[in-house]
């Protein structure tokens, strides 16, 4: 008997279920998808997939296939673990936008797309389907901002989308790279620095903040060619980004570092020395406050009464010696 459509639980062979032509995500980490199998292999698959019964004529007969709407890394998981039958709800023939909707929702709500493939469905449901920010941010539960900036990240070069897919940056990196777009060397330059020297978001956004104070500094100052050539000298030759500003006669030099790490090798290289590291080390302003904060609070303790003005007794004298009498007074000579 044929499974009737509905919210219930069936078990499907996985050789007759197909994949979604809308499904968002293209990349599944093989460690991950490897711990799933074994655990399915263990405990089986405890959330049914989603699918679509669908039939389609063969010389043979008709065909029965099911396309999946949701469950894509599980249903991999279980083929990679041997199992024959996953457990499937039936749903009705969907629309494609509903197809790449529900694809969609499920993914983002359990986090299991990269940013790029949440980037790309999110491009595909305007393109394709029409549908503006807002719609898109109002069925899947974010924000306008969000489904805005996510797909800005599309427009990055693909070495830098390649590098977020890798998980060599995070998704926060991408919006100080996004500030130097009309500036490829510079971006490319901000890239290698951001996964060399494992910078934070936010010196990654220092960073991209310098650099467009350094191109307005360029577009005001007369070109020197000279000092640029210098420049590019000094920041090969430290492994960081410098700057010099003319003033007169005379000028500085600004030289970035963004940890006491990166500080002790440019000390290190300037001195041609040994430079020892505790020097680099910049204080923990957290301990320096609880510090200071303990001096106060033990500096506006009130003395007690019994000790205010109270001498210690010298080495010298008994603590316990009595008063003088009157007669001790009276025979007393000098």
């Amino acid at each position: 008997m044929q499974p009737q459509q509905s919210n219930s639980v069936f078990l499907v062979e996985t050789e007759k279920i197909v994949p979604n032509p809308h499904q968002p995500r293209h990349e599944f980490d093989e460690r991950k998808l490897k711990e799933l199998a074994d655990s399915i292999h263990a405990y089986g698959i405890l959330q049914p997939l989603v699918v679509i019964r669908k039939e389609k004529e063969v010389p043979t007969g008709t065909q029965v296939e099911y396309e999946l709407i949701a469950g894509e890394r599980r249903l991999r998981a279980a083929r990679l673990a041997g199992i024959s039958q996953v457990p499937v709800i039936i749903r009705q023939d969907t629309p494609e936008q509903v197809k790449l909707e529900l694809a969609l929702i499920e993914n983002v709500q359990r986090e299991d797309l990269n940013a790029i493939d949440r980037a790309t469905a999110f491009k595909q449901l305007m393109d394709a389907f029409k549908l503006s920010q807002k719609d898109i941010a109002s069925r899947i539960g974010k924000s306008r901002e969000f489904i805005a900036n996510s797909i800005r990240i599309l427009t990055l070069p693909d070495y830098i989308k390649d590098a977020l897919v890798q998980g060599k940056i995070n998704e926060g990196h991408t919006r100080p790279l996004l500030m130097l777009s009309d500036r490829p060397e510079a971006q490319e330059r901000m890239l290698q620095e951001i996964i060399l020297k494992h910078l934070s978001v936010r010196d990654s956004e220092k960073l991209a903040r310098r650099v467009a104070y350094d191109r307005a500094r360029k577009k005001d100052d007369i070109p020197d060619p000279n000092m640029r050539t210098l420049e590019h000298m000094l920041s090969e030759a430290l492994g960081t980004r410098v700057s010099i500003e003319r003033k007169g006669p005379g000028g500085r030099i600004a030289i970035d570092f963004f940890s006491p790490e990166d500080l002790h090798t440019l000390l290190t290289k300037v001195t041609n020395q040994d430079v020892p590291k505790h020097i680099t080390t910049l204080p923990d302003p957290l301990a320096a406050f609880d510090e200071f904060a303990k001096e106060k609070e033990d500096a506006s303790k009130p003395i007690p009464p019994e000790t205010k003005n109270e001498q210690p007794p010298s080495e010298d004298i008994p603590i316990n010696q009595s008063k003088a009498d009157d007669e001790d007074l009276k025979n007393f000579t000098v």
